[in-house]
């Protein structure tokens, strides 16, 4: 197989927008050899900082070409994933984060630790991915990876202990020293490839002294052997030094820091070398699979070749030769011609092409070792499936997928865009479980959903740009859900005598507020009230009388419906009849249960400069937002707030205009939140008119 387990990462570069995360991986696939020329991104020195943000979302990986491009660096592969970069995609940010072993998390040395590289964290944290940070951009003025290295201390709270400091900063960045080898590093040559050790600077000695001292100091805690030599005063072996690091980044309870200027080629040769010391290998990471048949049961996964496959899709992409489905094989190994099975599907397959992905071609190969990352041609699946061998069952994911909050009616605009527009949806909805597309069979619209407006709206963008489809989009709608308030009692009779067998059944009981769950099903019936053969009738009946609340035609969520008396017939009960009971009951109960309707609650932050903290404030207190926390920094603050998502629609064009376009929002799902009564009522009064209209029509 050629291939050294131990000499592989798979590794991705997550990053805050505008932080150089392109420019970064560029220059790894330069001093790779991947690539023979750095090409420059557009909109940098944060001219187009919207723009590039743009460029990011909807070419994401724009210089990688691929999901996952491998690259070889002093005889170790690398697999650089591609990580989206915003919270809407939630789904696909999680299961790419899931294939990797290591990040690197990159921090602008001006803005330092911002909203996004703390939700970046709280995902790697997660996940359990050990990171090593890397402060770019030391070239620019405000420059201070000090700051930096401060922040993700004290707001991201990670062990951060720098392993170099720089050799000048802003514009006068000339090189870094190594704190490790305490040697001071310059970057030669018009594209900084040749890389030139030297003795520290005289007046740099003392700061490269303390600085390494506060290093061993926190490297100590890790390695009984290296805290002797430390507290003897004696000669520490770097080799020591660089195990104790890895030991301690591996293990969560560490970050090494380190730092350059991808833009002027400094620092970046240093950082794939701590990649490929700090970072772990496939062989020392845990991972887990759910046994299906084992009742979801946590198995640990061996990435030995020799065990039963099992391998996750974690990304598709829509290629001139058909579908290609990225792989992570975590156990066994996958060689061409194998029989696989899809464990969500419940579908046997045969690996036909096998593929491994370089930056602009793709190589085919004959097997794919425990640990790497290939790719599968023409498998029929979905992202996030897992592939096993034939013996087991195992998934690698939940198969929880969290429900679309935003929904938007689109129409194509000519008959051509419309086939465009159902191969586009096809494929998005099988990438992205979190999007989803349907046809109203009441207004004939097509229907999307997401999770944000700017999720749908990347979707729009794609369509326009992949597929050539232009669409018109209706207004968005927010998904609703109703709930009850308090208990009630429910005792209803179906009868109904139609000449031949007729339909009977009795259900009695109560329901009442259930948190966390959407619906549990409580059979209490004493002495075969209703038979056991219509007990699974009478809870089919209540999830299907769950599926449209009476107040505005939306799902029903939190309740508890409890059954404790009944009668059947002997001649006429029937599944049918107990069903339509249940759904007859709980119409009943529902109605004495005070129901309410929820609302979608949005955590929002906004960035800013401290000039329009006022107007921050004025725009969410306007929205029915409530601040949760305001803070400065300099000449900047951020606001996060809990915002209903109905007020948030066309929120970054009033922001805009009210900052000067100087600030920027992001915003995820966080709960589902009471809608006050006033509202309540107007969307209750536009539901019945709708309904009347309907029944009219």
């Amino acid at each position: 197989m050629g291939i050294d387990i131990t000499k592989m990462r798979n590794i991705g570069i997550s990053a805050h927008i505008d932080s150089g995360k392109t420019t970064l991986s560029e220059r790894i696939l330069f001093y790779t050899n991947k690539i023979h020329a750095i090409h420059e991104v557009k909109g940098k020195d944060g001219v187009g900082a919207t723009m590039d943000h743009m460029e990011l979302e909807r070419e994401r990986g724009i210089t990688i070409q691929s999901a996952a491009t491998q690259v070889t660096w002093k005889g170790y592969t690398i697999n650089l994933i591609d990580t989206p970069g915003h919270v809407d995609f939630t789904i696909e940010v999680e299961r790419s984060l899931r294939v990797l072993d290591g990040a690197i998390l990159v921090l602008c040395a001006v803005g330092g630790v911002q909203s996004q590289s703390i939700t970046v964290d709280r995902q790697l944290k997660r996940y359990h991915v050990p990171r090593i940070a890397f402060v770019n951009k030391c070239d620019r003025t405000g420059a201070n990876p000090f700051k930096v290295r401060m922040q993700l201390r004290e707001k991201l709270g990670l062990n951060a202990v720098l392993l170099q400091i720089p050799i000048g900063l802003e514009d006068k960045l000339e090189g870094l020293v190594d704190l490790i080898s305490q040697k001071a590093v310059y970057f030669d040559g018009d594209q900084g490839t040749q890389v030139r050790y030297a003795e520290i600077p005289a007046h740099l000695q003392a700061d490269a002294a303390k600085y390494r001292e506060e290093l061993l100091d926190a490297l100590s805690m890790f390695n009984d052997e290296l805290a002797e030599l430390y507290l003897g005063g004696e000669e520490i072996p770097e080799e020591l030094i660089h195990a104790t690091i890895r030991k301690a980044t591996i293990a969560e309870q560490f970050v090494p820091v380190m730092m350059g200027s991808a833009y002027k080629n400094k620092g970046v040769q240093l950082l794939l070398d701590g990649v490929t010391r700090y970072l772990p290998d496939p062989t020392e990471v845990k991972n887990y699979a759910l046994d299906l048949d084992n009742n979801e049961a946590q198995v640990e996964l061996k990435a030995d070749e020799n065990l039963p496959t099992v391998a996750l899709g974690f990304k598709l992409e829509d290629g001139q030769y058909g579908q290609l489905t990225y792989v992570r094989i975590y156990q066994g190994a996958i060689k061409k011609g194998d029989e696989l099975y899809n464990s969500r599907a419940r579908k046997r397959f045969k690996v036909g092409r096998l593929v491994r992905m370089h930056a602009n071609h793709m190589e085919d190969i004959n097997e794919g070792a425990p640990g790497d990352i290939v790719a599968l041609f023409g498998i029929d699946c979905a992202s996030g499936d897992t592939f096993c061998s034939p013996s087991i069952n195992y998934a690698m994911t939940s198969m929880y997928v969290p429900e679309p909050v935003i929904s938007l009616a689109i129409t194509p605009k000519d008959k051509k865009s419309a086939d465009q527009m159902s191969k586009a949806l096809n494929r998005f909805t099988k990438e992205d479980p979190t999007f989803q597309a349907y046809v109203d069979p009441e207004s004939n619209q097509t229907i999307i959903k997401g999770m944000g407006e700017l999720h749908l709206e990347v979707y729009i963008e794609r369509m326009r740009r992949e597929y050539k489809c232009e669409v018109e989009t209706g207004m968005p709608q927010v998904a609703y859900r109703e709930t009850i308030t308090q208990r009630a009692e429910f005792n209803y009779t179906h009868k109904k005598q139609t000449g031949g067998s007729g339909q009977y059944g009795r259900v009695a009981g109560y329901m009442e507020p259930l948190e966390d769950k959407d619906y549990e099903f409580v059979d209490m019936i004493k002495g075969g009230a209703i038979p056991n053969e219509f007990i699974p009738s009478c809870d089919k009946g209540f999830r299907e009388a769950m599926k449209r609340g009476t107040l505005i035609g939306f799902p029903i969520v939190g309740v508890r419906c409890v059954i404790n008396d009944g009668q059947s017939h002997p001649v006429d009960s029937s599944d049918i009849a107990f069903q339509l009971a249940a759904i007859g009951a709980f119409r009943e109960g529902y109605a004495k249960a005070k129901p309410c309707i929820l609302e979608p609650i949005m955590k929002v932050s906004v960035e800013g400069p401290t000039e329009f903290q006022g107007n921050i404030f004025a725009s969410i207190n306007q929205r029915r937002g409530i601040i949760t926390s305001s803070t400065e920094e300099g000449t900047y603050c951020r606001v996060e707030a809990e915002v209903p998502l109905s007020e948030m629609f066309g929120y970054s064009t009033v922001l805009r205009s009210l900052t000067q376009g100087k600030a920027e929002f992001t915003m995820e799902f966080l709960k589902y939140g009471k809608v006050p009564s006033s509202i309540s009522e107007t969307l209750i009064k536009e539901y019945e008119e709708k309904r009347k209209k309907e029944q009219q029509k």
